[in-house]
């Protein structure tokens, strides 16, 4: 398996071209032109941290998310989603540009994608969508992730600080809320025939977990019998996100007619809560933290219905565009599930899907041309239920059954056993594709990002 590695010095040259004539160089062919009035409009709301397995939609015992749970009932709700990366910077990095971390550069917290990607909302920007994107994470912040350019209005929504910490760092979800709402009524009432494409990050249930108080008695009684441990502050975050989400999706509702936008919700990734002795994400490629909800709704348009084989947040950017009848980059890795979605094509139970893991933030100690090859620490093939992983710098491997052990605790594989062919190949692509993404210019982080960062746990 060789590295799919996107001619960037060509991309670059024509980034200036005309919307229409952009995609049709870099697509093979596909989809039509539309007016702006025939294009439904697109709002996106992605949940940082969020484990799928915490949502009373994917079985949990608490009602964490009756808000989620009715906007997936009424769309596409994926039961096996899962993302590619379990870090923020380069899972959503992945999401817009259906690419894997190595070939979009961003690999670890504090690495900027490749410069002039091509991406699901500058694709929309060429067809005439007004975009727009409310992050409230530290690790999004345009210096250091190199996304804002994708995006007409970019907003860094960092007005909280975390804990007894001096710099602000991420944003409530309330004031997300807030202002993703005042922007979206300013735009439909200076350009209500324009369509939109509209991103919203939240940060809740992202550690350290506060305990929202008045989201206990909509939660119940904790699973573990401890209200106030950390897994019952994580599902009392998840609530409090849930409602101001609710919020959003009612204005949005109330602004558009049904029907004329399509709504999607995903997580970055999940999270680790004390399995496998390890609390966060980042570092390792259990399910607690590669699978995450994911759905899409389109009333009168979209079946509601559940899709049980593998998906993966790569799959959301191929997928939508299709759906509103626009190309597709050859270059795009995900899946398209629109036959799928219009019941033209089965759903494939036996899709191969891989993964990767890697440190948090690079180290001042670690060599400047190196960052992204020394940060490798797992990769992972899953095949009808089984995974095999690898620990790369110690050259040890996993063996799981997650259809009938899916918190992975039983090992299958031998002492000393030898990775497969597969596994090895997409090792190989990884690896090829860090080197080639080394050769950009190694991050730089300010006093006051190591904190940040630290803050969110991903410096040691």
């Amino acid at each position: 398996m060789k590295p799919i590695l996107v001619d960037f010095a060509v991309e670059m040259r024509i980034e200036r071209l005309p919307g229409l004539l952009l995609l049709l160089l870099l697509v093979g062919g596909g989809g039509r032109a539309h007016a702006a009035g025939e294009l439904p409009s697109v709002l996106l709301v992605t949940v940082d941290t969020l484990r799928a397995d915490r949502l009373s939609s994917y079985g949990y015992s608490r009602k964490t998310s009756p808000h989620l749970d009715e906007l997936l009932r009424q769309g596409v709700r994926f039961t096996q989603a899962r993302t590619v990366e379990p870090l923020t910077a380069p899972a959503l990095a992945s999401m817009l540009t259906s690419l894997p971390p190595q070939e979009h550069g961003s690999t670890r917290n504090g690495m900027r994608v490749r410069p002039d990607l091509l991406s699901l909302s500058k694709i929309l920007r060429h067809q005439g969508y007004k975009s727009a994107a409310f992050v409230g994470n530290w690790t999004l912040r345009d210096e250091l992730w190199g996304m804002a350019g994708q995006f007409d209005d970019y907003e860094e929504v960092l007005n909280k600080a975390r804990w007894f910490g001096m710099v602000k760092k991420e944003a409530k979800g309330e004031d997300l809320t807030d202002q993703a709402s005042d922007w979206l009524s300013r735009q439909l009432e200076s350009q209500p025939e324009r369509p939109f494409f509209l991103w919203v990050h939240y940060v809740e249930p992202h550690a350290p977990y506060k305990l929202q108080r008045a989201f206990l008695d909509q939660l119940g009684a904790a699973p573990d019998g401890n209200l106030y441990s950390d897994s019952g502050k994580y599902d009392s975050e998840i609530a409090y996100v849930d409602h101001h989400i609710s919020r959003l999706l009612e204005h949005a509702a109330d602004l558009v007619p049904a029907g004329e936008m399509i709504t999607v919700f995903v997580a970055d990734h999940g999270e680790s809560l004390g399995e496998h002795g390890y609390w966060g994400h980042g570092r390792h490629v259990y399910d607690a933290t590669l699978h995450i909800p994911m759905g899409i709704t389109w009333p009168g348009r979209l079946e509601p219905r559940e899709i049980e084989a593998p998906a993966l947040i790569t799959d959301l950017a191929p997928t939508l565009l299709t759906l509103l009848g626009l190309p597709v980059p050859d270059f795009f890795q995900g899946m398209d599930w629109t036959p799928v979605l219009r019941g033209d094509e089965t759903a494939p139970a036996d899709r191969v899907t891989y993964y990767q893991a890697h440190k948090g933030v690079t180290s001042p100690k670690e060599d400047p041309n190196k960052t992204r090859q020394r940060g490798l620490l797992e990769v992972a093939r899953l095949e009808e239920g089984t995974k095999e992983i690898l620990r790369v710098p110690k050259n040890v491997r996993r063996l799981f059954d997650i259809s009938t052990d899916p918190s992975e605790e039983k090992d299958l594989a031998a002492p000393r056993s030898v990775i497969s062919d597969d596994l090895r190949a997409w090792l190989e692509t990884v690896q090829a594709g860090l080197a080639v993404a080394d050769e950009l210019p190694p991050p730089s982080l300010s006093e006051e990002d190591l904190e940040a960062l630290r803050a969110l746990g991903y410096i040691d």
